[in-house]
This record gives C-alpha cells, sequence and structure tokens, in this order.
C-alpha cells in the first residue's frame, strides 16, 4: 500500500495532537498485568467509578486516560475473573500507573453493583462480539478430553458446527475461508488436526479468544464472515512455571519461566503429540500379518519470548509449529503412500510508546502452510518406477503498523496499515514413470501483493451513545489484475435505561483469497487460490440490529440480535470437478483451476440469543439461532438456488459449569440442530459397455450372440437438484466431572468425561445400498444413514507446578 495514502490520516488527526499539548489536562496510562505472573491483561476496564468515562487495556495491557486535573482521581480496574481494585492518585501532571490485579476465588459468589461491573455490554458499541474465558474453555466437556478452543466456539449463537466432531466453523452463512484465523497477528490457514476433529491450537498456551461475527471494526479485513483472534500468552516473568496433561490419544506439557533475574522478559513454550501411531500400527500390522505397516500422528509447538528494554520499548517473538502425517506401507504391493500437511508461523512484534497518548506497535509476519500426497510404487528389486508427487500451499510475508491514539475519554482512536506478500502453489505435481521413461515436473506459484489502510474511532459524544466508526481501504495487486476497495464500517450503541441498550452495525467486506473444496468439511485437501483476472474477489455486505441487557446483581449478559448479509463473487466447483481435476499429469494440456470454478451469491439471514455468565459459582451460557442460507450459482443446480450444505434453520447450545466445591468440578453440554441440506442417490443403474461377442449355434438363424454387453459398473443417480434432501438433527449431551487436588508445590486434575453420554446415532454421510430379498420382501435398494461416534468416554491427567 503506498505511504501516500497514510498523510490524509495523519493530517486528519492533527488537531487532537495540537489540543493534547495545551489545557489544563493530564493523562493517567500505564499497563495491567496479572500478580505474580506479570502477563499483561487485554480488555481490562479502566474508569472512574460512577461515571461513563473510561477505557480499556489494548491487546498488550496498555491504557491510557486523559482527564481534567484534579487533586485527586480515583480510577477502578475490573476484569473477568479477577479482583476489582481502585487506586487513587494526584493529577496535576501526567502520571504512569502500571496495575497488578490478582485472579479471583472461583468458588467465591459474585455480588456486582452498578460502580463495579467487570464488564458490561450494553455499554460498548461493539456488536456481535463473544469472548470466552480460557478457563472456562478448559471445563467444558471435550471429545476424548482433548480442550479444543474451536469447538467451544461452535456452541455459540450464530455458529454452525459441520459434520460430527468436526471443528469446521461456518459462521451465518459463511463458508469456512471465510473466517479470518488470527494467532498472534499470524493467518492460520487450515487450523484443524486429524481431518477436522481437532484443532490446532492448544488451550495451555492460548491468553484470550474473541469471536466477531458482524459490525466488524476496520483493523480487520479480508474475511467476509468472522474474526478469531487469538493471543498467545507471554509467560511468567516470576518464576518458572508448567502445566500438562496425559490423554487418551495425547500428551501435553507447557513450561514459562524468567528470562532474567530482573523480571524484565520470559518465555514460554508448548508442546503436543498424539500417540495415534504407536497404539494403532502394531494392531495394523499384526491383522495385516505383517504385510502392511500404517500409522497417522499430529504434533504441535508453541514458543514465546518477550523482553522490556525500556519502559517505552518491548520486543515479543512468537512460533507456531505443527504437523499431521499419514503413512503407509503395502509389502504385497510393494507401494508407500504418504499425506502430510501443516501450519508454521511466526511473529516478531515491537511495541513502542511514543508518549502517554500515543502507542505503536510494528509486526512482521511469516505463514506458510503445506499440503502433500506422496505415491512410490517399487519393483521387486526395490528400483523406483512410479512415483507421484502432489503440494499445494501458501506462504505469506507480512508487515503490520498499528497505532492506538487516546486523545480524550470520548475518543479512542485505532490507525495504521498492513500489507502481505502472498505466494500460492495450488497445484505442484512432480511425476516420475520409469516404465516409459516419462518425467513431468509442473510447479504453478502465483505472487499477488495484498494491503490495508484504515482508521477507526470509539467515540461517546454523550453518556448515552457510543459509536464505532471506521473506514478501511482495501488494496490488490496480483497477476494483470489489480483493486483498490473502500469498506465503511460502522457500530453503535444507544442506552435506553440503566444496563439497557439498542445497537446497530453495517460493515462491507472484501475477500481476496478463495478456499476450493469439494467436502464441505475442511479437509487439507481444499486448495487455497487468489482473486486473478477470471476470479474476483468475494463481497459481503452486512447489517445487523439488536439488544444488549446487562443484569448486573447475577452478573448476567442478554445480547439479541438480528442480522442480514449479502455475499456476491463466492465460488464453488463446476459439476463434477475437484482438485485432482486440476492438473491431470498423464494429459496432453494443462488445465488451469479457474476453468473448474463458477461463480456466484449468497444472502443468510436471522436472529441470534445469548444469555451468557462468566463467574461466579455457575457458569455458563445458553444459546440459539433462527437462519436461513442460501446460494446461486448459474452454472449449478440449473440456476435455481439451492441451500448449501451448513444451512441448519434451528441451532440451541445450553453449556453449564458448577463448581461444586474446591475439589470437585461438574460440567455439562447439551446441543441441538437441524439436520444438514445434503445430495443424496435418489436411484442407481447400471452401465455396461460393449464386450467381446462370440456367436454360437450352428446355423445363422439360430446363432446366439454371447458377451456382446459387459456390466462395468452400478452408478448412483444423485437427481437434477442439489441439496434438496435433509438429514436427520443433530442433538447430543456431553458431561464431565474433574477432581482437583492442591498439594503444596503443585496442583493436579484427574478428569473423566463422556461425548454423546445417551448414545445418539448422530447422522455422518448417507448411502445407497442394495438389501437381499427375505421370505417376506423383494429385493430393494434403500438409502443408510452412516454414525461415527457413539458415547465415547474418556480419562486425563492434568498438572500444574
Amino acid at each position: 500500500m503506498p505511504l501516500r495514502f497514510l498523510y490524509p490520516v495523519l493530517l486528519l488527526f492533527f488537531p487532537y495532537l495540537l489540543r493534547a499539548q495545551t489545557g489544563s489536562r493530564f493523562t493517567v496510562s500505564g499497563y495491567v498485568r496479572e500478580t505474580g505472573s506479570q502477563e499483561a491483561l487485554i480488555g481490562v476496564n479502566v474508569y472512574l467509578p460512577g461515571t461513563t468515562t473510561g477505557t480499556t487495556t489494548n491487546t498488550y495491557g496498555f491504557y491510557s486516560l486523559t482527564l481534567p486535573a484534579q487533586d485527586s482521581v480515583r480510577l477502578a480496574y475490573s476484569f473477568v475473573g479477577y479482583e476489582s481494585i481502585t487506586r487513587t492518585i494526584s493529577l496535576r501532571n501526567n502520571r504512569t500507573q502500571n496495575v497488578l490485579l490478582t485472579p479471583g476465588q472461583a468458588l467465591a459468589e459474585v455480588s456486582v453493583t452498578a460502580g463495579t461491573l467487570v464488564e458490561k455490554v450494553s455499554e460498548t458499541p461493539q456488536m456481535s462480539a463473544i469472548d470466552v474465558p480460557i478457563a472456562q474453555i478448559k471445563k467444558i466437556p471435550a471429545f476424548l478430553g482433548e480442550k479444543d478452543v474451536l469447538k467451544v466456539l461452535q456452541l455459540m449463537p450464530g455458529v454452525q458446527k459441520g459434520s460430527e466432531g468436526q471443528t469446521g466453523i461456518y459462521v451465518r452463512g459463511g463458508g469456512p475461508d471465510q473466517n479470518l484465523i488470527i494467532l498472534d497477528d499470524a493467518v492460520v490457514y487450515n487450523a484443524n488436526h486429524l481431518f477436522g476433529f481437532f484443532s490446532v491450537f492448544n488451550g495451555d498456551a492460548i491468553k484470550s479468544v474473541e469471536l466477531i461475527k458482524g459490525g466488524f471494526p476496520a483493523r480487520y479485513g479480508g474475511r467476509l464472515s468472522s474474526v478469531i483472534d487469538l493471543n498467545m500468552k507471554d509467560g511468567n516473568r516470576d518464576k518458572l512455571h508448567g502445566e500438562g496433561g496425559i490423554g487418551l490419544i495425547a500428551s501435553r506439557l507447557m513450561l514459562e519461566g524468567p528470562l532474567t533475574k530482573n523480571h524484565k522478559g520470559s518465555f514460554l513454550i508448548s508442546a503436543r503429540r498424539t500417540y495415534l501411531d504407536i497404539v494403532a500400527a502394531p494392531i495394523i500390522k499384526a491383522q495385516t500379518q505383517g504385510q502392511t505397516e500404517a500409522g497417522y500422528y499430529f504434533y504441535d509447538l508453541n514458543a514465546k519470548a518477550n523482553y522490556d528494554f525500556s519502559p517505552k520499548d518491548k520486543l515479543y517473538l512468537s512460533a507456531y509449529f505443527g504437523r499431521d502425517r499419514f503413512y503407509a506401507t503395502d509389502k504385497t504391493s510393494n507401494t508407500d503412500t504418504g499425506l502430510n500437511w501443516g501450519n508454521t508461523t511466526a511473529t516478531l512484534r515491537w511495541n513502542h510508546l511514543f508518549n502517554q497518548k500515543l502507542f505503536s506497535n510494528l509486526s512482521l509476519i511469516f505463514s506458510d502452510y503445506k499440503f502433500q500426497i506422496s505415491a512410490v510404487e517399487r519393483s521387486a528389486q526395490d528400483t523406483e518406477v512410479y512415483s507421484l508427487y502432489y503440494n499445494s500451499g501458501i506462504r505469506d510475508f507480512g508487515l503490520k503498523y498499528d497505532f492506538d491514539f487516546y486523545p480524550a475519554p470520548q475518543h479512542s482512536i485505532r490507525m495504521g496499515l498492513q500489507s502481505t506478500y502472498h505466494r500460492f502453489t495450488p497445484s505442484a505435481v512432480v511425476l516420475q514413470n520409469a516404465g516409459i521413461n516419462q518425467s513431468i515436473d509442473n510447479i504453478n506459484t502465483i505472487d499477488v501483493l495484498e494491503s490495508g489502510l484504515y482508521v477507526e474511532d470509539t467515540w461517546r459524544p454523550s453518556s448515552k451513545l457510543r459509536v464505532n466508526g471506521g473506514f478501511r481501504l482495501s488494496y490488490f495487486q496480483g497477476t494483470g489484475v489489480g483493486y483498490v476497495r473502500p469498506e465503511p464500517r460502522i457500530s453503535a450503541a444507544l442506552t435506553i435505561k440503566p444496563d439497557l441498550s439498542v445497537k446497530a452495525s453495517y460493515a462491507l467486506m472484501n475477500q481476496y483469497v478463495h478456499l476450493l473444496s469439494n467436502t464441505g468439511i475442511g479437509l487439507p485437501t481444499d486448495l487455497w487460490v487468489p482473486t486473478t483476472d477470471r476470479v474476483k474477489p468475494q463481497q459481503s455486505q452486512q447489517v445487523a440490529v439488536g439488544i444488549a441487557k446487562d443484569y448486573t446483581d447475577k452478573g448476567l449478559a442478554l445480547t439479541v440480535e438480528g442480522y442480514y448479509k449479502q455475499m456476491n463473487n463466492i465460488i464453488n466447483y463446476k459439476e463434477g470437478a475437484s482438485f485432482l481435476l486440476i492438473n491431470d499429469p498423464t494429459g496432453a494440456n494443462r488445465v488451469r483451476w479457474e476453468d473448474n470454478v463458477t461463480a456466484g451469491r449468497g444472502w443468510s439471514y436471522g436472529g441470534e440469543f445469548l444469555l451468557q455468565k462468566k463467574i461466579g459459582r455457575l457458569s455458563g451460557w445458553v444459546g440459539y439461532t433462527l437462519s436461513w442460507t442460501q446460494w446461486q450459482f448459474d452454472e449449478l443446480n440449473g440456476g435455481k438456488p439451492f441451500f448449501p450444505r451448513y444451512d441448519r434453520r434451528h441451532d440451541v447450545s445450553v453449556v453449564g459449569i458448577y463448581e461444586l466445591n474446591k475439589r470437585i468440578t461438574l460440567s455439562a453440554t447439551w446441543v441441538y440442530g437441524t439436520g444438514n441440506a445434503l445430495t443424496v442417490p435418489v436411484g442407481r443403474y447400471d452401465t455396461y459397455r460393449p464386450g467381446n461377442a462370440v456367436v454360437t449355434g450352428g446355423m445363422p438363424n439360430s446363432a446366439v450372440v454371447q458377451g456382446l454387453f459387459q456390466n462395468t459398473r452400478t452408478v448412483d443417480d444423485y437427481g437434477t437438484q442439489k441439496n434438496t434432501f435433509r438429514a436427520e438433527a443433530y442433538h447430543r449431551f456431553d458431561f464431565s466431572i474433574q477432581f482437583h487436588k492442591q498439594k503444596r508445590t503443585h496442583e493436579r486434575t484427574w478428569e473423566i468425561s463422556f461425548y454423546n453420554l445417551y448414545n445418539r446415532r448422530n447422522p455422518f454421510f448417507y448411502r445407497l445400498e442394495s438389501v437381499p430379498a427375505t421370505a417376506t420382501t423383494n429385493a430393494r435398494t434403500a438409502l443408510f444413514r452412516y454414525s461415527v461416534f457413539p458415547i465415547v468416554p474418556a480419562v486425563s491427567y492434568n498438572f500444574k507446578f
């Protein structure tokens, strides 16, 4: 993005900088951290009790508040799960006030008054945003005991689940590629392990997670449907600390501690690995009598380090590395096959405090996603006679420069720019065939530049109105194509009575990267591709209205929202096409992936209800979604609208966590969802091809022709309409109980959990099968439903020291 676009933005806010130097107003600023660990706390409320004057800490725990000069100012600091405190200071000059907050007692009953409320959804202009405390995530029942951030987000209204057990996220009618998933400023493109049954995010290393479904702040761009912003822990600056766990399929360990004796820096390293390969490999080998060796495993590694060079300069370095690998060797056919994929991210960030009102962060970002299929066939002499390697991936190099400016209590301004250089490899095929002396090395790379410039202001024109207005200018440059598109954003909250507000938002979004998928469940075989001269950027416009109510005496927050979203230039495979057809190694002509896709439009609308309680002995939420989603493509379904796979009319989730006492925690979830829209076979028929005819018989008139046709295979007929079949409703009940034991130097927790406790056979896929005749019925063809998971018990052991 040319820097000349930044100059008008700086001039726009120049009067604020001048005003900041005059008048009898002074600024109090500082960092809010956790007692002991010195972990920076995000989103802490800093305010004057009994007024609407206040602010919140940013991603790095920094806050700034400019007030009239006075001898005594009382400031309150409050945050979910921490004890609120107040500080009284003299404000006759600019002040630095760093604060430490202590985690609250988990079993303490919460008594909240209007002056000390930890968090009010009715007062923030942001709507369609949800955050879940990590402490809650660790207590919610999980599949096979593996705590998963993305699966918890699936329990929120407006977020549709994919297939049984999958971590796919479908937000307000959008596909999995329309979610911007960020880990410490780095984009994660495929956030799945084990073909989508687990996410790549290890809860031990995560500090916070926020989901935004609409009313997007201008600082976010590049996707249509949601932002999932995750931040890793910084690490304990006080002393060495660790935690981990041993489960049925994986174990994990996290260590954190100070980098130096002066406590100016810290480190964190967290690792997790499954042992499915260790358990399954001997079983497979025994069942095949040693003729087949196969296995699967995944692992991930999070690492982070930070150091304070001065009160105004801080440096952060964070990284993630994860891999999935499946391998198989068949000795009877002398073949080796493999499937592996994984993500690598790294972020270097420099915080600089220009003055007490202007905070900046410069990020250098790297992200790399790779997927590979390999197949090797060898001769009896162990020489390679055939090999196929299929590669796909996307690699990013990015720069991001953000400014947080606090000119007055009524204004909190964010502005900045970001630019990302993408290198796409939508298909790379290496084929060698020694038998015909053939070797094809086909590597296609596409280089593009995606940038954005933004400014946003959280403005409080009065005590009853709060507005977040923003503007983003997105820029894309590819081979032979370029786009400059404006993206206005606005959201507002109007207080109509204490603790009750009406909210509204509008957001226009553009998306320049696309995911080609013919599975609908986000497998690693799906391809990331950029906008080209033949494929336009996706675009959406979303309007939302709703109410937000805080029940301060009970610690409850209620939001009810309605939305309408329209999406243009969404893409899908043409009928019968898939990624396997994008490059045909044996064909004479190469086929561009654009030839296999078609563009269309979509729209989604509905209502959402959420009643949430984050603190107290009993916590959790109740969510409900009523929604409709439709797509329309000229080249699909005869040009008629149809419901995509993840359209669900009703979706319900109930989550409860109860601290029975200091030693026992009970938790349960119940979910219900209308069945997915599917295309299933409506019939089947046999296909024939000409055979080798043989004439028998002594005379031509009595000749019998045999073998004129040869039966080749049975073909399913899917009809002419897409997704007209509705699967059966999905519902499930999960339960877990945790037993805690606090020792002098460590804490241990045993957890027993049950996934799908009442053994519901939820549909995973449907297939036509032949049913043989019986004494009372004729042979027939019937549609069978297949399920994946019955009741699944799990036991895990977790520890902290």
